[in-house]
């Protein structure tokens, strides 16, 4: 027995202990002569047989680095695939005449991962195929969580060649409302006293006792002893000017008592919607402009202020939404100022917050919340003279002030789906223009009757906004 013989029957018994270890799992091919063969499927490192009705005496594999080949025997052959692509298995007679061509795929093994799909997602109708080296995945699933797993999973078997086709069903709009609700309250009260005395008893001269010092002023003293004009004008509040004589001395009193308090309520109900994994805005407010010089002089540039919202949903499994937010309430504030090339730059307040929130369907979640309360004790006196019962207060100027902010934001997600347009009402079904009638002798600004809406949009059309005019404070 020589070399070639002993090769040849080593070659064929490697090949008989591939094709029947388990890992192989080889499926066949029949290939008839005169007939077109089918093409054949061949799964990446792994093996099938391609048998002939007619033995052959040659065989060639037109890319070796897609396939290997190796005879079985002279009707059998043994296709090992190596790498994903296409090429051309040929077979010829004893006497040179072609048996058939074979188309030869290999493609990326699948099977496994079909049975991990099965195992991890196995209600879900996904479809798995190969294209080229690759993976494509198509079907619907339940929720982008599930989308996402099926994914990660593919990334597993061929890494940067996933192709998703998949959709996900159910309802995958989000519409966020968000509540900003806020109470800002300040009391201010202050009490201060002037005193002022002239006399004989002083040689003539004008002497002068002061806790505020409105009798400090140039002239001050010379006004009300002359022509009786206390320093009392337009911007003073709860100030009592009094005068007296007793024998030679004149006397004159100023008292100043103030006490404020103010109330504000910001609230603003943004509604906003979006499909899941999408980012939505909203901004309610203006720009506020804002020069800034550079090199070719200056130019302007403008600074957003309002209520802002920027979110992404995303619908997690059924009615689970993640909401990522981002909330904001800002405005001018003009007790800030900046001095620049003649230009005077109001501060800003603002509010915000950022965070990423789970819920389910109509659930709320209040995300922010900021109580803020600043206080402020003053007190002056002339010396001495301040700390005198009674007659003290005379000499002393006192001043209270605290103000107090709460701020809340609750947000609260519903998945929604279109309707139809006439379902829906507009601020502008709820006004009809006035006829000449109407306005000029019953002045109405606002007409009457026209086409009445049915259902929920007729309902909120209906509603009327008229309201009593001013406010109660309790």
């Amino acid at each position: 027995m020589d070399i070639r013989t002993i090769s040849r029957a080593g070659l064929m018994g490697v090949a008989l202990a591939m094709a029947m270890a388990p890992a192989a799992q080889a499926e066949s091919i029949r290939v008839m002569r005169g007939e077109a063969a089918s093409a054949l499927q061949v799964p990446m490192n792994r093996a099938v047989v391609v048998e002939s009705d007619t033995p052959f005496a040659e065989l060639s594999i037109a890319n070796p680095g897609i396939a290997d080949i190796s005879t079985l025997s002279d009707r059998s052959i043994y296709v090992l695939g190596k790498t994903p692509g296409r090429t051309t298995l040929t077979l010829l007679s004893a006497d040179g005449r072609l048996i058939s061509n074979v188309e030869v795929h290999v493609t990326p093994d699948i099977a496994e991962f079909k049975e991990r799909l099965r195992q991890i997602l196995p209600n879900e109708k996904i479809e798995v195929r190969t294209a080229n080296d690759g993976i494509v995945m198509s079907g619907t699933v339940s929720s982008i969580g599930k989308l996402d797993r099926a994914l990660d999973l593919a990334s597993r078997y061929a890494p940067g060649r996933v192709s998703n086709l998949m959709s996900v069903g159910g309802t995958q709009q989000v519409m966020l409302k968000v509540r900003f609700a806020e109470m800002q309250r300040s009391v201010s009260k202050s009490l201060s006293a002037s005193l002022a005395a002239r006399g004989s008893i002083f040689g003539g001269n004008t002497g002068v006792v002061s806790g505020t010092g409105n009798f400090t002023g140039s002239g001050a003293v010379g006004n009300v002893f002359g022509s009786g004009s206390f320093p009392i004008n337009s911007e003073s509040a709860g100030a009592l000017g009094l005068g007296f004589s007793a024998g030679s001395m004149q006397f004159a009193v100023l008292l100043e008592a103030l006490e404020s308090k103010g109330v504000v309520r910001t609230l603003a109900e943004p509604n906003l919607t979006a499909l899941s994994g999408q980012e939505a805005k909203f901004l309610a407010g203006g720009e506020y402009p804002i020069p800034v010089r550079d090199d070719n002089g200056v130019s302007v540039t403008y600074k957003p202020f309002g209520v802002e919202l920027n979110f992404t949903p995303v619908v997690v499994e059924g009615d689970v939404i993640n909401l990522t937010i981002n909330a904001a309430v800002s405005s001018i504030d003009t007790s800030v100022a900046v001095q620049t090339s003649g230009i005077s730059i109001n501060g800003f307040k603002r509010r915000e917050t950022s965070t990423t929130v789970e819920m389910r369907d109509g659930e709320s979640f209040a995300i922010a919340g900021l109580l803020q309360d600043d206080f402020r004790n003053l007190k002056g006196q002339v010396p001495w003279l301040g700390d005198i019962p009674v007659l003290g207060a005379l000499f002393r100027s006192a001043d209270y002030n605290r103000a107090q902010s709460e701020l809340v934001i609750i947000v609260t997600p519903h998945l929604v789906s279109p309707t139809r347009g006439e379902a829906l009402a507009l601020p502008t079904d709820r006004v009809k223009l006035p006829s000449e009638k109407d306005f000029f002798l019953f002045g109405k600004v606002t007409g009457s009757g026209g086409k009445a809406q049915k259902g929920a949009a007729g309902e909120v059309a209906r509603q009327d906004f008229t309201a009593p005019y001013g406010y109660v404070m309790e």
